[in-house]
Protein backbone atom coordinates (compact mmCIF):
# COMPACT_ATOMS: atom_id res chain seq x y z
CA UNK A 1 0.00 0.00 0.00
CA UNK A 2 1.28 3.23 -0.85
CA UNK A 3 2.74 5.98 1.54
CA UNK A 4 -0.59 8.72 0.56
CA UNK A 5 -2.86 5.49 0.81
CA UNK A 6 -1.90 5.16 4.35
CA UNK A 7 -2.06 9.26 5.19
CA UNK A 8 -5.83 9.18 3.42
CA UNK A 9 -6.94 5.99 5.30
CA UNK A 10 -5.10 7.60 8.93
CA UNK A 11 -7.50 10.50 8.52
CA UNK A 12 -10.69 7.74 9.12
CA UNK A 13 -9.45 6.45 12.68
CA UNK A 14 -13.09 6.48 13.93
CA UNK A 15 -14.03 3.99 11.28
CA UNK A 16 -13.72 0.18 11.74
CA UNK A 17 -11.65 -2.12 9.66
CA UNK A 18 -14.24 -3.02 7.08
CA UNK A 19 -14.97 0.50 6.60
CA UNK A 20 -11.09 1.62 6.01
CA UNK A 21 -10.69 -1.47 3.90
CA UNK A 22 -13.33 -1.05 1.36
CA UNK A 23 -11.81 2.72 1.28
CA UNK A 24 -8.74 1.17 0.46
CA UNK A 25 -10.02 -0.31 -2.10
CA UNK A 26 -11.49 2.39 -4.05
CA UNK A 27 -8.03 3.74 -3.67
CA UNK A 28 -5.94 0.88 -4.87
CA UNK A 29 -8.33 0.08 -7.98
CA UNK A 30 -7.61 1.12 -11.66
CA UNK A 31 -4.99 3.00 -12.92
CA UNK A 32 -5.09 5.22 -10.19
CA UNK A 33 -4.33 3.11 -7.90
CA UNK A 34 -1.95 4.24 -4.73
CA UNK A 35 -2.32 7.89 -6.01
CA UNK A 36 -5.17 9.08 -3.95
CA UNK A 37 -6.85 10.35 -6.59
CA UNK A 38 -9.94 8.53 -8.00
CA UNK A 39 -12.31 8.55 -11.03
CA UNK A 40 -15.69 6.97 -10.82
CA UNK A 41 -18.02 6.76 -13.53
CA UNK A 42 -21.73 7.59 -11.78
CA UNK A 43 -24.47 6.12 -14.06
CA UNK A 44 -27.64 7.69 -11.97
CA UNK A 45 -28.91 9.70 -14.78
CA UNK A 46 -31.36 7.52 -16.42
CA UNK A 47 -33.33 8.17 -13.24
CA UNK A 48 -32.31 11.90 -12.60
CA UNK A 49 -33.19 13.17 -16.01
CA UNK A 50 -34.88 10.08 -17.97
CA UNK A 51 -33.84 7.51 -20.72
CA UNK A 52 -33.91 9.25 -23.59
CA UNK A 53 -32.17 12.05 -22.28
CA UNK A 54 -29.30 10.24 -20.84
CA UNK A 55 -28.63 7.34 -23.02
CA UNK A 56 -30.21 8.61 -26.78
CA UNK A 57 -26.59 10.35 -27.56
CA UNK A 58 -24.88 6.58 -27.22
CA UNK A 59 -27.69 3.94 -27.27
CA UNK A 60 -25.23 1.21 -25.69
CA UNK A 61 -25.85 3.09 -22.40
CA UNK A 62 -29.27 1.49 -22.08
CA UNK A 63 -27.77 -1.54 -21.44
CA UNK A 64 -26.60 -1.92 -17.95
CA UNK A 65 -23.83 -4.12 -18.83
CA UNK A 66 -21.98 -1.61 -21.08
CA UNK A 67 -21.35 0.90 -18.00
CA UNK A 68 -19.62 -2.25 -15.86
CA UNK A 69 -17.86 -2.50 -18.99
CA UNK A 70 -16.50 1.00 -19.46
CA UNK A 71 -15.73 1.56 -16.31
CA UNK A 72 -13.37 -1.70 -16.05
CA UNK A 73 -11.97 -1.20 -19.58
CA UNK A 74 -11.30 2.59 -18.87
CA UNK A 75 -9.34 1.59 -15.14
CA UNK A 76 -11.76 3.89 -13.25
CA UNK A 77 -11.29 3.79 -9.38
CA UNK A 78 -15.59 2.61 -8.86
CA UNK A 79 -18.74 2.72 -10.53
CA UNK A 80 -21.82 3.87 -8.89
CA UNK A 81 -25.39 3.38 -9.84
CA UNK A 82 -28.76 3.33 -8.62
CA UNK A 83 -30.31 -0.27 -7.47
CA UNK A 84 -31.57 -1.47 -10.77
CA UNK A 85 -28.50 -1.34 -12.91
CA UNK A 86 -26.44 -2.67 -10.51
CA UNK A 87 -28.71 -5.63 -9.58
CA UNK A 88 -28.58 -6.04 -13.50
CA UNK A 89 -24.80 -6.48 -13.79
CA UNK A 90 -23.27 -7.16 -9.79
CA UNK A 91 -23.36 -10.78 -10.35
CA UNK A 92 -21.60 -10.77 -14.32
CA UNK A 93 -19.01 -8.01 -12.95
CA UNK A 94 -17.97 -9.15 -9.35
CA UNK A 95 -15.11 -8.41 -7.97
CA UNK A 96 -13.93 -6.36 -11.24
CA UNK A 97 -14.81 -3.04 -10.75
CA UNK A 98 -15.70 -1.48 -6.77
CA UNK A 99 -19.37 -0.76 -6.60
CA UNK A 100 -20.91 2.19 -4.77
CA UNK A 101 -24.78 2.00 -5.00
CA UNK A 102 -26.92 4.91 -4.73
CA UNK A 103 -29.64 4.73 -2.23
CA UNK A 104 -31.69 7.78 -2.98
CA UNK A 105 -32.77 9.41 -6.22
CA UNK A 106 -35.01 12.07 -7.44
CA UNK A 107 -37.08 11.93 -11.02
CA UNK A 108 -37.71 15.40 -13.08
CA UNK A 109 -41.59 14.05 -13.44
CA UNK A 110 -42.58 15.82 -10.53
CA UNK A 111 -39.38 18.45 -10.78
CA UNK A 112 -40.22 21.41 -7.41
CA UNK A 113 -37.87 24.11 -6.68
CA UNK A 114 -36.91 22.30 -2.94
CA UNK A 115 -35.82 18.94 -4.11
CA UNK A 116 -36.23 15.58 -1.55
CA UNK A 117 -34.92 12.87 -3.06
CA UNK A 118 -36.85 9.30 -2.45
CA UNK A 119 -34.76 6.50 -0.60
CA UNK A 120 -34.40 3.58 -3.26
CA UNK A 121 -32.20 1.28 -1.79
CA UNK A 122 -30.78 0.03 1.54
CA UNK A 123 -27.57 -0.89 3.19
CA UNK A 124 -28.52 -4.41 3.28
CA UNK A 125 -28.80 -3.84 -0.82
CA UNK A 126 -25.39 -3.06 -0.68
CA UNK A 127 -24.15 -5.61 1.64
CA UNK A 128 -26.19 -8.09 -0.41
CA UNK A 129 -24.32 -6.81 -3.95
CA UNK A 130 -20.81 -6.72 -3.21
CA UNK A 131 -20.41 -2.97 -2.64
CA UNK A 132 -18.09 -1.05 -1.08
CA UNK A 133 -19.66 1.91 -0.66
CA UNK A 134 -23.36 4.06 -0.21
CA UNK A 135 -23.91 7.01 -1.86
CA UNK A 136 -26.79 9.73 -0.63
CA UNK A 137 -27.74 12.78 -2.37
CA UNK A 138 -28.53 15.73 0.25
CA UNK A 139 -29.82 19.43 -1.27
CA UNK A 140 -28.44 21.91 0.98
CA UNK A 141 -30.84 24.95 0.48
CA UNK A 142 -34.11 22.64 0.12
CA UNK A 143 -36.88 23.51 1.98
CA UNK A 144 -36.68 19.54 2.90
CA UNK A 145 -32.85 19.90 3.95
CA UNK A 146 -33.63 18.63 7.93
CA UNK A 147 -35.55 15.35 6.37
CA UNK A 148 -32.14 15.08 4.45
CA UNK A 149 -29.91 15.23 6.72
CA UNK A 150 -31.72 13.25 9.18
CA UNK A 151 -32.12 10.18 6.70
CA UNK A 152 -28.26 10.65 5.84
CA UNK A 153 -27.43 9.91 9.58
CA UNK A 154 -29.50 6.49 9.83
CA UNK A 155 -27.66 5.64 6.52
CA UNK A 156 -24.44 6.34 7.38
CA UNK A 157 -24.28 5.15 10.98
CA UNK A 158 -25.37 1.74 9.63
CA UNK A 159 -23.79 1.57 6.60
CA UNK A 160 -20.24 2.26 8.76
CA UNK A 161 -21.58 -0.19 11.50
CA UNK A 162 -21.24 -2.79 8.35
CA UNK A 163 -18.12 -1.85 7.08
CA UNK A 164 -19.23 0.30 4.11
CA UNK A 165 -17.76 3.45 3.05
CA UNK A 166 -20.48 6.96 2.80
CA UNK A 167 -20.10 8.92 -0.22
CA UNK A 168 -22.24 12.17 -0.44
CA UNK A 169 -23.64 14.12 -3.33
CA UNK A 170 -23.81 17.45 -1.87
CA UNK A 171 -25.79 19.86 -4.91
CA UNK A 172 -26.67 23.35 -2.70
CA UNK A 173 -30.77 23.45 -4.41
CA UNK A 174 -34.14 25.31 -3.25
CA UNK A 175 -36.06 28.37 -3.06
CA UNK A 176 -33.89 30.00 -1.07
CA UNK A 177 -30.64 30.07 -3.32
CA UNK A 178 -30.57 31.61 -6.49
CA UNK A 179 -29.60 29.76 -9.53
CA UNK A 180 -26.38 31.21 -9.77
CA UNK A 181 -26.33 30.68 -5.73
CA UNK A 182 -26.03 26.90 -6.45
CA UNK A 183 -22.47 26.58 -7.61
CA UNK A 184 -21.07 29.80 -5.87
CA UNK A 185 -17.96 29.16 -3.93
CA UNK A 186 -19.37 29.94 -0.48
CA UNK A 187 -22.40 27.83 -1.06
CA UNK A 188 -20.09 24.53 -2.64
CA UNK A 189 -17.68 25.17 0.26
CA UNK A 190 -20.52 25.41 2.69
CA UNK A 191 -21.95 22.18 0.83
CA UNK A 192 -19.10 20.37 1.09
CA UNK A 193 -18.51 21.05 5.02
CA UNK A 194 -21.83 20.19 5.82
CA UNK A 195 -21.14 16.55 4.13
CA UNK A 196 -18.03 16.03 6.09
CA UNK A 197 -19.58 17.35 9.31
CA UNK A 198 -22.32 14.38 8.64
CA UNK A 199 -19.51 11.51 8.42
CA UNK A 200 -18.85 11.42 5.10
CA UNK A 201 -15.81 9.78 3.88
CA UNK A 202 -16.02 10.74 0.18
CA UNK A 203 -18.00 14.06 -0.70
CA UNK A 204 -18.98 15.10 -4.37
CA UNK A 205 -20.07 18.63 -5.51
CA UNK A 206 -19.90 20.87 -8.52
CA UNK A 207 -16.99 23.14 -9.29
CA UNK A 208 -18.01 26.33 -7.60
CA UNK A 209 -18.15 29.72 -9.70
CA UNK A 210 -16.69 33.12 -8.09
CA UNK A 211 -19.87 34.34 -7.08
CA UNK A 212 -20.59 34.80 -3.39
CA UNK A 213 -24.31 33.95 -2.65
CA UNK A 214 -24.16 35.11 1.08
CA UNK A 215 -23.72 38.77 1.77
CA UNK A 216 -23.18 37.27 5.50
CA UNK A 217 -20.02 35.21 3.88
CA UNK A 218 -18.96 38.11 1.17
CA UNK A 219 -18.14 40.26 3.99
CA UNK A 220 -15.69 37.60 5.59
CA UNK A 221 -14.46 36.62 1.80
CA UNK A 222 -13.85 40.52 1.10
CA UNK A 223 -12.03 41.16 4.13
CA UNK A 224 -9.95 38.01 4.58
CA UNK A 225 -9.07 38.23 1.28
CA UNK A 226 -9.80 35.05 0.66
CA UNK A 227 -8.10 33.44 -2.87
CA UNK A 228 -11.08 32.70 -5.25
CA UNK A 229 -10.40 34.42 -8.85
CA UNK A 230 -9.17 31.21 -10.38
CA UNK A 231 -10.54 27.90 -10.26
CA UNK A 232 -7.40 26.28 -8.77
CA UNK A 233 -8.15 28.67 -5.80
CA UNK A 234 -11.99 28.01 -5.74
CA UNK A 235 -10.78 24.02 -5.74
CA UNK A 236 -8.07 24.20 -2.57
CA UNK A 237 -11.04 26.49 -0.51
CA UNK A 238 -13.54 23.48 -1.29
CA UNK A 239 -11.00 20.81 0.05
CA UNK A 240 -9.80 23.34 2.79
CA UNK A 241 -13.53 23.32 4.47
CA UNK A 242 -13.70 19.47 4.63
CA UNK A 243 -11.19 19.95 7.67
CA UNK A 244 -8.14 21.11 6.02
CA UNK A 245 -8.05 18.55 3.18
CA UNK A 246 -8.40 15.66 5.98
CA UNK A 247 -11.47 14.21 3.46
CA UNK A 248 -11.95 13.50 0.09
CA UNK A 249 -13.49 15.97 -2.48
CA UNK A 250 -14.19 14.99 -5.92
CA UNK A 251 -15.97 17.07 -8.42
CA UNK A 252 -18.79 16.18 -10.63
CA UNK A 253 -18.24 16.37 -14.33
CA UNK A 254 -22.12 17.69 -15.45
CA UNK A 255 -24.00 17.73 -19.09
CA UNK A 256 -21.28 16.71 -21.78
CA UNK A 257 -19.24 19.07 -22.99
CA UNK A 258 -16.34 20.35 -24.72
CA UNK A 259 -13.58 17.89 -24.14
CA UNK A 260 -10.86 20.54 -24.24
CA UNK A 261 -12.68 22.41 -21.56
CA UNK A 262 -13.41 19.61 -19.71
CA UNK A 263 -9.69 18.73 -19.29
CA UNK A 264 -8.91 22.16 -18.43
CA UNK A 265 -11.02 21.53 -15.17
CA UNK A 266 -9.88 18.57 -14.89
CA UNK A 267 -6.22 20.08 -14.40
CA UNK A 268 -7.59 22.79 -12.28
CA UNK A 269 -9.28 20.26 -9.93
CA UNK A 270 -5.74 18.70 -9.61
CA UNK A 271 -3.41 21.30 -9.26
CA UNK A 272 -6.00 23.04 -6.77
CA UNK A 273 -5.52 20.00 -4.28
CA UNK A 274 -8.91 17.95 -5.65
CA UNK A 275 -9.00 14.09 -5.13
CA UNK A 276 -10.83 13.50 -8.51
CA UNK A 277 -13.47 13.46 -10.65
CA UNK A 278 -17.03 11.74 -10.49
CA UNK A 279 -17.56 11.66 -14.62
CA UNK A 280 -20.98 9.97 -16.24
CA UNK A 281 -22.67 12.31 -19.17
CA UNK A 282 -19.03 13.23 -20.52
CA UNK A 283 -18.07 9.89 -20.47
CA UNK A 284 -20.88 7.34 -21.09
CA UNK A 285 -22.77 9.71 -23.73
CA UNK A 286 -19.55 9.31 -26.04
CA UNK A 287 -18.74 6.34 -28.51
CA UNK A 288 -16.78 3.82 -26.50
CA UNK A 289 -13.79 4.27 -28.37
CA UNK A 290 -13.76 7.96 -28.11
CA UNK A 291 -15.13 8.01 -24.32
CA UNK A 292 -11.99 5.47 -23.52
CA UNK A 293 -10.00 7.80 -24.77
CA UNK A 294 -11.38 10.66 -22.78
CA UNK A 295 -11.32 8.95 -19.49
CA UNK A 296 -7.51 8.01 -19.97
CA UNK A 297 -7.01 11.46 -20.70
CA UNK A 298 -8.69 12.79 -17.82
CA UNK A 299 -6.72 9.77 -15.77
CA UNK A 300 -3.38 10.74 -16.98
CA UNK A 301 -4.02 14.54 -16.32
CA UNK A 302 -4.41 13.32 -12.62
CA UNK A 303 -1.78 10.82 -12.29
CA UNK A 304 0.33 13.67 -13.70
CA UNK A 305 1.59 11.59 -16.71
CA UNK A 306 -0.27 14.46 -18.93
CA UNK A 307 0.76 18.00 -18.12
Amino acid sequence: MSDRVKEILSWYSSDNPGTRTNLARLLNHGTLSGTGKLVILPVDQGFEHGPARSFAPNPLGYHPHYHFELAIEAGCNAYAAPLGFIEAGAAEFAGRIPLILKLNNHDVLHDDKDPLSSVTGSVRDALRLGCVAVGYTIYPGSAHCTTMYQQLREIAEEAKACGLAVVVWSYPRGSALSKEGETAIDVVAYAAHLAAQMGAHIIKVKLPSAHLEQAAAKKIYDSEQIPIKTLPERVRHVVQATFNGRRIVIFSGGAKGEEKVFIEEVRAIRDGGGFGSIIGRNSFQRPKPEALKFLKTVIGTYSGEIP
